[in-house]
């Protein structure tokens, strides 16, 4: 799927509606994919590492027949320790081809990504939030 085609999945629904965040959903599982090609991880835990980036360290929290439950943080270094941020739980739904956030910090540890505002004042609110 081509960048195109996963703008177009984005915008397919009303932004903060249930069907835009449906389309969320497909884009971000699209997204993902593109990171890790594989439906059945073949690792428990894995670093992707960039030059321009953080390390990203993803961990499997849950393999199922339909899902795969994923961990995803960077770990920032704080002035006495090292803190891990934004501490990402994501379940992926292979039937559907969607990813959901189902956890994200609503106060970041880090500095740099306390500008981020995760309060909300629905559930759907909430959802778009995380995603």
């Amino acid at each position: 799927m081509n960048t195109r085609t996963q703008h177009k999945l984005l915008l397919q629904g009303r932004p903060r509606s249930l069907s835009g965040l449906m389309g969320l959903y497909e884009s971000s599982y699209a997204r993902l994919m593109r990171l890790l090609p594989y439906r059945d991880l073949p690792f428990d835990e894995a670093v992707s590492r960039s030059r321009q980036d953080g390390d990203l360290h993803l961990r499997v929290l849950e393999r199922c027949k339909f899902t795969t439950t994923l961990y995803l943080t960077y770990w920032f270094e704080n002035e006495a320790d090292s803190v891990a941020d934004p501490d990402l739980t994501v379940r992926l739904y292979h039937d559907t081809k969607q990813a959901e956030a189902l956890h994200c910090n609503q106060h970041p540890r880090c500095v740099a990504l306390r500008n981020f505002n995760y309060q909300a004042a629905s559930v759907l609110e909430a959802q778009w939030g995380r995603n």
